[in-house]
């Protein structure tokens, strides 16, 4: 177990104020997984246009917090930092679900485990937001088949009536032969 400050968490971000979304790392463990935090406070630049009469931290940057905590386990877990010449992106997630809205006062609990490790860290994460009353999940996002990447497609199901189908799934219009 390993916790680490602010000061810790610029050594293993390039994210500066304002897109620096985690505060403070309570518990990381390399190769398996990390508890961040990001304290939500009334004078965050996106409160006053995201909605000034109704303050909610916005889904996107809820993820993006999710996604640089996990950049640090990734880093922690390889033994390594970034140089400044690097660049970094988040390229996917699956199965993204915001369950309750984040607010001025919350506590977000970002907690990230990986579930598979080649080139690139594969993790699944879920952050939660704490109040008085204790913890609520504000988002969850999951890797949906461990075994690998699957499309909506390739399920053993078929789709929902609202899905869009592939050509390969449709069903033939044509004429019936006689």
């Amino acid at each position: 177990m390993d916790s680490m400050d602010i000061h810790a968490i610029l050594e293993y971000l390039p994210h500066r104020y304002p897109f620096l979304l985690v505060d403070r790392v309570l518990d990381v463990v390399k190769n398996e997984s990390i508890h961040a935090v990001k304290n939500v406070t009334i004078n965050e630049p996106f409160f006053p246009g995201h909605f000034d009469y109704h303050p909610v931290m916005p889904g996107v940057l809820i993820l993006e917090a999710l996604a640089q905590a996990s950049a640090i386990l990734s880093f922690k877990s390889k033994d390594a930092k970034p140089d400044r010449k690097s660049v970094y992106y988040f390229v996917g997630i699956d199965d993204a679900r915001f369950k309750k809205p984040v607010m001025p006062g919350d506590q977000l609990h970002l907690h990230s485990a990986i579930i598979r490790q080649s080139r690139a860290v594969e993790v699944q994460g879920r952050s939660q937001g704490r109040r008085r009353s204790g913890y609520r999940s504000a988002t969850d996002v999951r890797h949906p088949h461990p075994g690998g990447l699957r499309r909506p497609w390739q399920r053993s199901t078929p789709p929902p009536w609202w899905m869009p189908r592939p050509s390969s799934m449709a069903a033939s219009k044509s004429a019936p032969t006689r």
